[in-house]
């Protein structure tokens, strides 16, 4: 049977899972970016240096960057040069280098992740800094039912079930990051393809 999304419409074909194929989703590099210098930080005698750590952390730390990568920590940073003040402003922007630790997603990637909080529609499921949706027509090959007060989504006939705290493997079906705030960004997961699912059904496979 073709696996379908939540509204019934055939989801791309996927070869088998290979034990490779769940990546790492975090990355160090090195990038530039500009800060903005307010004019109150700019005292006789003081080091602008002295502001810069702090003034990256708060510009870059807990946003997307240009190529929708999570920004999770920012460091050695480095102005590059001397900053420009624009007219009317009063404040200097400064260039500067740093590095930082970020958290990547790509469409249909595998994922790992824990199960965040059940609801009557499926599952929450913490994948690093974000929370991605896997509905409950994309847990398993099966009817499912939600018992939100115990946090858990079983399956009618298999009694397989899946709930808070529980260590998943998935498949990322939907990606929309929401760059003006990262708390709305949309992922959907689904985890009905073989190999993947809730940690204690691959193991009972394995067996």
């Amino acid at each position: 049977m073709p696996v379908k999304d939540g509204m019934g419409f055939p989801l791309p074909f996927f070869a088998p899972l290979r034990r490779h194929e769940v990546n790492t989703m975090y990355k160090i590099v090195t990038k530039e970016d500009t800060i903005r210098i307010p004019a109150e930080y700019m005292r006789k005698g003081a080091s602008l240096n002295d502001h810069i750590d702090r003034l990256s952390m708060t510009a870059f730390e807990g946003r997307f960057d240009d190529d929708n990568r999570f920004i999770l920590v920012t460091t050695n940073h480095e102005p590059l040069g001397r900053g420009r003040i624009i007219h009317g402003d009063g404040a200097i922007y400064q260039r500067v280098r740093f590095d930082a630790v970020l958290f990547c997603m790509d469409d249909y990637e595998v994922v790992e992740g824990a199960v965040s909080e059940v609801n009557e529609f499926g599952a929450f499921v913490r994948i690093g800094p974000m929370e991605a949706l896997l509905h409950k027509s994309q847990i398993m090959e099966d009817q499912v039912e939600a018992n939100v007060g115990a946090g858990v989504i079983q399956g009618r006939q298999s009694n397989r079930s899946i709930g808070v705290g529980d260590s998943v493997r998935a498949r990322i079906v939907s990606l929309s990051p929401d760059t003006s705030d990262p708390r709305r960004s949309k992922i959907g997961l689904t985890s009905k393809q073989p190999g993947l699912g809730c940690h204690d059904w691959l193991g009972e496979d394995n067996e």
